[in-house]
């Protein structure tokens, strides 16, 4: 495996980058990552096989790419850095089941690129930029487009948050969205050796299993995840003054109280407490 993949070491991905003249731009969020058992690992991770078309967002200069291409049926990589383009087409040049796109995922129409490759389903796999990863998740989860899973490297705090249950610190809109859309399993956690510039903290690979249908049936959704925002805009509030005051839902803090009420809740319980079928319910209950 991985017979012409030779990016997962320090010293290949340096000579790349000098070659180059690069250095990672703070903006892309980027940290370059040189490690082979690592990158073996992620694609493990995301259980990637031969028959699979793979959805790459912003492969850097290849290192993963190369471990992907191996691995898969196809590769399509979404990059958004303009000057890493004729990187790719030289670290990629040995294979021909990668495409390479010059765009912001946040814009990409994902099932347009499913159709295109001639795949029913794409699973996504990615070294995020930390300062980008929620909108991102966010982005592919919510478009609800013909995505079979979504394995990432993303900062470990965030891996973290998005598998917690309620009652936790790290518990919140995250959690629950996720929650909504799929099964979230953190695969392992990596140190910032693993990477060049060095990050400061540790990372942790997540996979994400998308449902075919969420979690929970509620009347409306949208409603739902705005009564969701306004709970943990102020987490420190009970959930009757938080929504009562959030600019995210608009409704009278009697309401609330009579709703918590009907579900058998205190009026002074916390957002934090309740489960996502609780919120799917209160939800309805305000409609």
């Amino acid at each position: 495996m991985n017979s012409k993949a030779y990016l997962g070491n320090p010293s290949k991905t340096s000579e790349v980058l000098s070659k180059y003249g690069i250095s990672a731009q703070k903006r892309f969020g980027q940290n370059f990552l040189v490690d082979s058992n690592v990158l073996n690992k992620i694609v493990e991770s995301a259980g990637i096989t031969k028959e699979d078309t793979v959805l790459e967002i912003g492969p850097g200069i290849g290192s993963l790419t190369q471990y992907l291409c191996e691995s898969a049926k196809n590769v399509i990589c979404v990059e958004i850095d303009t000057k890493m383009i004729p990187v790719l087409e030289d670290t990629l040049s040995e294979y021909e089941n990668v495409r390479v796109i010059n765009e912001d995922i946040l814009k990409v129409d994902i099932d347009s690129l499913i159709k295109e490759s001639g795949a029913d389903k794409i699973k996504v796999v990615a070294n995020l930029p930390y300062y980008i990863t929620t909108p991102i998740i966010m982005g592919l989860l919510e478009k609800e487009a013909n995505i079979d899973s979504i394995t990432v490297m993303i900062q470990k705090e965030v891996a973290l948050r998005m598998q917690e249950g309620p009652g936790s610190k790290d518990y919140g809109a995250l959690s629950l969205a996720v929650a909504f859309y799929s099964d979230a399993n953190i695969k392992m956690t990596v140190s910032p050796n693993c990477f060049i510039p060095r990050p400061n903290v540790d990372s942790a690979v997540i996979r994400l299993d998308v449902l075919d249908e969420p979690k929970v049936s509620v009347k409306d959704k949208d409603r739902m995840f705005r009564i969701i925002k306004g709970a943990f805009e102020q987490r420190r509030k009970t959930l009757t003054n938080a929504l009562s005051h959030s600019s995210a839902f608009k409704t009278d803090k009697n309401n609330i109280e009579k709703a918590l009420l009907e579900m058998g809740k205190s009026p002074s319980i916390r957002g934090e407490e309740l489960t996502l079928e609780e919120f799917a319910h209160l939800s309805d209950i305000l409609e």
